[in-house]
């Protein structure tokens, strides 16, 4: 699923592109993309972009008339830029969106569809999961949200509620950052701990943006991905720890992963797959 540092590499090419431009036209390929109903799609058709942000990790991008599109790409959703009137055909295509100057198309791997697209009218009516920002924040700030409710870290660090942006991938480099279990609880943390915590998210969250910027090289991003180059853990099962050389070991519950370094985060010992996948399904009953 793209995550922060990926949606911020988007929208900085989106604004280069399409900012101050008119929607000319949307095509939807998929009617199980778009999850609302009023306003209409078409009502952003032939209105100008005045801005883009972000939600989380989604997308917004907001027209005239105080209208906004709002883009999910949830796990295998993946956006592209066109030359104008390029013929987008294929399975995985959701929808294009036709500027005078190119096309934004979405599309999505696999056969389970899960991006969304809704049309909101309003700033107020953008959906917000309400998780503050980890690059805006102080420490206080985020301690006392890591502690609102007692959870394993890996939770609590992708639970849109609590923090804006992070999922799995880069929960696993900022804990590896801040040599910290992925199942240390919330509310046992100690003060050096959490600020060493608060530290290595801003920095690895930092260190991304800049990374894929560089990348990008003024281009749009087309191989968003969750395993990336440079990346200390997640991915690297049985490859060394950059830090320390030890094997890169995971625990794989449900449809996700965890990887971390043994040595450096949990003191030499390994996880077990059953253990995490019952401590992360009491860990989200508490929160229903």
């Amino acid at each position: 699923m793209p995550e922060l540092p990926d949606i911020c590499a988007y929208l900085e090419a989106l604004e280069e592109r399409v900012a101050g431009r008119v929607l000319e036209r949307v095509r939807l390929n998929s009617p199980f993309l778009l999850r609302s109903v009023n306003p209409p799609l078409a009502s952003v058709e032939r209105e100008r972009v005045q801005e883009l942000g972000r939600v989380g990790k989604r997308i917004c991008i907001g027209f005239e008339d105080d209208l906004w599109l709002v883009l999910h790409l949830m796990v295998a959703g993946r956006l592209h830029w066109k030359k104008p009137g390029t013929t987008h055909t294929g399975r995985q295509m959701l929808a294009s969106f036709e500027f005078e100057n190119g096309d934004l198309t979405l599309t999505e791997a696999g056969s389970k569809k899960r991006a969304s697209l809704i049309v909101a009218r309003g700033r107020e009516a953008l959906p917000d999961p309400g998780g503050i920002e980890v690059l805006g924040c102080g420490m206080e700030e985020f301690r006392n949200v890591l502690r609102r409710e007692n959870h394993t870290l890996k939770r609590a660090l992708t639970d849109p509620r609590l923090f804006s942006g992070i999922g799995n991938a880069y929960s696993d480099e900022i804990l590896h950052a801040a040599r910290l279990s992925p199942l240390a609880m919330t509310q046992k943390l100690g003060a050096e701990e959490t600020a060493r915590l608060h530290a290595a998210a801003q920095r690895v969250l930092q260190l991304w943006i800049e990374r894929l910027r560089a990348d990008r090289k003024g281009g749009f991003p087309e191989k968003v991905t969750a395993f990336r180059e440079g990346m200390a853990v997640h991915g690297r099962y049985g490859k060394p720890c950059p830090d320390c050389g030890a094997a890169v070991q995971r625990i794989r519950y449900a449809e996700n992963e965890t990887n971390y370094c043994a040595r450096c985060q949990t003191g030499g010992r390994l996880l077990a797959d059953r253990a995490l996948s019952r401590l992360l399904r009491q860990d989200r009953q508490r929160a229903q």
